[in-house]
């Protein structure tokens, strides 16, 4: 039910502000800013994606998780940022802020245990069996003759 909520409201509120933001500003401001918010988040995607080689090519000195909970603030930031709208580029910015993200993650955390399991292998054999099932023929293929018996 919020999730169905959220989907109906969200357009409606986006479209709120068109008009409030249009009316005050002018069509063309407001097209030029959500072009620019857009162009933002392309920027924003982009830059994590060469911060994520760089940091892989540097052994990964941040701690793992916290590199991963950036990475996904960003990622969901710029797609915020490229969707046309005020309410998705103003979520988008906020969740671009350092300290934010980190009280976001410290709130996560503070809910959930992360759990580690590490699996040995001994060899490269891998013993099993297998059984192939060829697909059923469908009676009614246009293909199939009636004077054909195989299933």
């Amino acid at each position: 039910m919020p999730a169905l909520l959220v989907f109906v409201l969200m357009p409606l509120i986006e479209i709120a502000l068109f008009i409030a933001v249009g009316g005050a500003i002018g069509v063309g401001a407001t097209l030029a800013l959500i072009v620019l918010s857009a162009l933002l988040g392309a920027a924003v995607l982009r830059g994590q994606q060469a911060r994520a080689v760089a940091m892989m090519q540097g052994g990964l000195r941040v701690q793992p998780g916290t590199f991963l909970a950036q990475g996904a603030f960003s990622v969901v930031s710029g797609i915020l940022l490229i969707l046309p709208g005020f309410l998705t580029d103003t979520i988008g910015l906020i969740l671009l802020i350092p300290p934010l993200q980190r009280a976001i993650v410290r709130g996560i955390g503070a809910r959930t245990t992360v759990v580690s399991t590490t699996t040995y292998r001994q060899g490269d054999v891998v013993d099993g069996e297998f059984t192939v099932h060829e697909p059923r023929r469908d009676p009614l293929d246009p293909d199939r003759r009636i004077d054909d018996h195989r299933p």
